[in-house]
């Protein structure tokens, strides 16, 4: 993470998790900008990645964090709704200890610094914010710190021409003088301009 040895990830973990609270049950099998995932299995990729995310932070690894990026989106818990709050706050807790950001850990199967993870971490939240917003009609402004970092991330990323493990499509170019959420959605291989496609 560039300049930064630690992120507070409350901020945006708390704007993703007020997305999801507004999101109506109607929405669940909505198109999302992930071509795989509905906006159901959006949720249950994000309740999953805060919980992998979470035990990261705490190098307590096993089956959350050895878990391939490219695996099956967990199914969507029951009680998500109370769920995924929870776990986006656990995860903001966990990387609130300074250690986090120390040492090696892992996170999606692959051994790294914890600096990296976390710039990960938020990269998933800011992304994937996105990607729910997009797919339910909300407003999203990032919290901007997260922003930078998943920013700073994508970019390192497509200049080492490293795809995230094959989780990310081709770069979507965006002008240089573009908002930065564009440009980061755009490094994400995401167009900025998707919205959902209209109901049949």
């Amino acid at each position: 993470m560039t300049g930064t040895t630690t992120l507070d990830l409350g901020p945006q973990a708390r704007i993703v998790a007020r997305l999801a609270a507004a999101v109506p049950d109607t929405r669940l099998a909505g198109r999302t900008p992930c071509p795989a995932y509905t906006v159901a299995a959006l949720l249950g990729h994000l309740a999953g990645l805060a919980a992998a995310f979470c035990d990261a932070a705490r190098k307590d690894l096993g089956a959350t964090t050895d878990t391939a990026p490219g695996a099956a989106a967990p199914a969507l818990p029951a009680h998500w709704r109370e769920e995924l709050p929870r776990v986006l706050g656990e995860l903001a807790e966990a990387w609130q200890d300074p250690a986090a950001w120390t040492g090696m850990t892992r996170a999606g199967g692959v051994d790294l610094p914890g600096a990296v993870a976390g710039a990960v971490a938020a990269d998933e939240l800011v992304v994937h914010g996105w990607d729910l917003a997009r797919a339910t009609g909300q407003e999203y402004a990032p919290d901007p710190a997260a922003l930078r970092a998943s920013y700073a991330f994508l970019l390192a990323a497509a200049r080492d021409g490293d795809r995230g493990g094959g989780i990310f499509a081709a770069v979507v170019p965006v002008p240089d003088d573009a908002p930065l959420l564009d440009r980061a959605v755009g490094l994400s291989g995401r167009d900025p301009a998707w919205t959902p496609p209209p109901s049949p």
